[in-house]
């Protein structure tokens, strides 16, 4: 089984998930800091985890003329630096209501305020992915 990390990327915090079969798990949330050790903190899970596939959510736009929009140009940077500095590949995943469905699930579950939501999305983006691969 390919271990794979999983990235929700905002302005102030990554969420993170990890998965080594068929679903996806809340990992952890990174704070951000300057751009620089925000990767290092990647680079360390990634390492830690024995990750072997990055999959990193994009925020697109319901404007099918420009479903690419400012905070996905954003994301989209960090993938290429990230590429630059890592020797895994990096697969992109619509991440359109993963913080919708997270915060749904946490609710149902009765994980609310248990699991952090950022992680909560980064998991629903990967368990996206493993769905797709899976068809």
């Amino acid at each position: 089984m390919t271990r794979i990390l999983a990235l929700d990327w905002g302005d102030k915090r990554v969420g993170v998930a990890f998965s080594e079969g068929y679903f996806a798990s809340p990992h952890s949330v990174i704070r951000r800091g300057s751009n620089l050790e925000t990767y290092a903190k990647i680079e360390a899970l990634i390492a830690e985890t024995g990750a072997e596939l990055l999959v990193l959510g994009l925020p697109t736009t319901f404007d099918p003329d420009h479903p690419i929009g400012f905070q996905a140009q954003r994301v989209l940077k960090h993938r290429d630096a990230l590429a630059e500095r890592l020797a895994i590949p990096i697969k992109m995943v619509d991440e359109t209501y993963s913080t919708v469905d997270a915060e749904e699930f946490l609710r149902e579950s009765g994980k609310r305020g248990k699991i952090p939501i950022d992680a909560a999305a980064a998991a629903v983006i990967l368990q996206h992915f493993l769905d797709e691969r899976e068809n």
